[in-house]
């Protein structure tokens, strides 16, 4: 049974909030691919739209939208998810994870495109959680 930690962006007031999703609601984000938009049902979010702008699996392994499927893929990368240069021209080969959604994926990061005061609607009260 597929189990996510969905950490979820609302690009209008800067905040994030983390949510731990199993089972139905779990299964609504198995094949998705980064890009894809959903219904916030699953994490709590009735009113809103959430699109999906990444991950990682258990290893920390970060999706990458350019890696098609689910699949493992060295790449020689210069920049972007998954390396950041500490000088200039530095290359270095990382193993990253295909941009579809599955259970080996375990964090999976969301931004909200539609809705409005989405601290309200998951019942933050604007505290730190632990």
């Amino acid at each position: 049974m597929a189990e996510f930690k969905v950490v979820i962006a609302d690009p209008d007031t800067g905040e994030t909030f983390q949510r731990e999703v199993d089972g139905q609601d779990a299964n609504r984000f198995l094949g998705r691919e980064i890009g894809d938009e959903i219904g916030g049902d699953a994490v709590g979010l009735s009113e809103h739209t959430i699109e999906i702008t990444g991950g990682s699996d258990e290893t920390g392994r970060p999706m990458r939208e350019d890696v098609s499927g689910t699949r493992l893929k060295e790449l020689l990368l210069e920049g972007g998810v998954g390396f950041e240069p500490s000088r200039e021209g530095e290359r270095k080969r990382i193993t990253v994870r295909g941009r579809e959604i599955d259970d080996d994926v375990a964090q999976i990061n969301a931004s909200v495109v539609d809705g409005d005061d989405v601290a309200a609607a998951l019942g933050e009260d604007g505290g730190d959680e632990e």
